[in-house]
């Protein structure tokens, strides 16, 4: 390829299929500015865009959220078998689950509070809520999962780039 070749890389996730996208981008030396602020406004057009500076970041965003819609629905299956395995009728649980997937990100989305401040408002010390993020925030818990899931994708996005 010319090394005077404009290039931009992108990457976008799976939600831009219903406007609710974020597509992240990186311009390289050879495009002009007025160029990659039409890109970002083409990209915009199925949810958010982001142009960042830095390409080695790439891998990281790929890992976040590009392949993030994945980890969402998954724990969206994750909690409707576990409402399943709690009693409630399968079609119940999913669509609890989704829903309250689907609220929660608007909410997160629209707020001005933090993603912690949120966890926090809706949890009752000593309730229910305390008592599955006791279970979710311990050491072997979510956050010690998630960590090695994103550098597992990471790692692999830089496999795939060469």
């Amino acid at each position: 390829m010319s090394q005077h070749a404009q290039i931009v890389r992108a990457m976008p996730n799976t939600p831009a299929a219903v406007m609710r996208g974020i597509t992240v981008y990186v311009p390289n030396g050879n495009v002009p500015k007025q160029q990659a602020g039409v890109c970002g406004e083409l990209l915009s057009s199925v949810g958010e865009s982001v142009s960042i500076d830095d390409e080695g970041l790439m891998d990281a965003v790929t890992a976040v959220s590009g392949s993030g819609p994945a980890y969402v629905f998954l724990v969206i299956e994750a909690m409707a078998k576990a409402g399943i395995m709690s009693g409630l009728p399968p079609e119940l649980a999913m669509r609890l689950a989704r829903a309250t997937v689907s609220g929660s990100g608007e909410l997160a989305r629209l707020s001005e509070e933090t993603a912690d401040q949120l966890r926090i408002n809706v949890t009752s010390p000593g309730g229910t809520t305390a008592a599955a993020l006791n279970v979710l925030m311990s050491d072997d818990g979510i956050q010690p999962i998630f960590d090695e899931a994103i550098k597992a994708a990471a790692k692999r996005s830089k496999e795939l780039a060469g």
